[in-house]
């Protein structure tokens, strides 16, 4: 993974990162927002009420960014929340929002590299969204993701069908590696990992795919 590289551009992009989510977009950004990135407003809906139960429930957000998933599901009673970034930008951002809404003791932010690293134990729900897009060795990455999950795992594949895949390609050219996908692709990568149940759910431009890996 050219974390270098990756970790460079959203370390320089994290407020306006932040700013996709929040109130401060301006009428242009919100007109942008609705066109081109509605799968991030969908697949952060799916994620959250599908982080249930989270009452005292231990989470994982793989490719954190500014903090958005991690502070949710802290503000709706998740124990403890693990958010991990290579961006020093975003961990910044993630840290003060979390201070600012009250879940500063719940929430996490580390700088680690997910697949060289290590922790400890499990987590009942890992969550990798906006992340796979960046990662040269997805198998790799899945086959942890899932070994560190008891409950369910979420993730997000941006997919290269149509215009909205290679506008994005050509977007990024100047930035950092952008990885694409088919969703045949995306369901080989899962074949033969033990997964209990998969549910893959195309959610505008990304392939929205969540694991069951409870054993009862």
């Amino acid at each position: 993974m050219p974390v270098s590289k990756v970790s460079t551009f959203f370390d320089r992009y994290a407020h306006d990162f932040d700013a996709i989510y929040g109130n401060r977009n301006g009428p242009v950004n919100t007109v942008v927002n609705k066109l081109f990135r509605r799968s991030m407003a969908l697949r952060y809906r799916m994620t959250i009420e599908g982080c249930n139960p989270i009452a005292g429930r231990t989470v994982l957000d793989i490719g954190c960014g500014p903090g958005h998933y991690a502070i949710a599901l802290a503000k709706q009673g998740a124990g403890e929340v693990l958010g991990i970034d290579f961006a020093d930008g975003m961990l910044e951002v993630a840290r003060e929002s979390a201070a600012r809404q009250g879940v500063g003791k719940a929430c996490r932010f580390e700088k680690r590299d997910f697949l060289d690293g290590t922790f400890d134990g499990k987590f009942d729900y890992v969550i990798a969204m906006g992340f796979m897009d960046y990662i040269a060795d997805p198998s790799s990455m899945i086959r942890k993701a899932l070994s560190m999950t008891n409950d369910r795992a979420f993730f997000s594949f941006p997919l290269r069908d149509g215009i909205m895949g290679w506008q994005r390609k050509m977007r990024y050219r100047s930035r950092c590696e952008l990885y694409l996908y088919t969703e045949k692709q995306v369901l080989d990568l899962f074949s033969g990992l033990g997964c209990r149940k998969l549910h893959a759910e195309k959610i505008a431009r990304d392939l929205f795919v969540e694991v069951d890996m409870k054993r009862s």
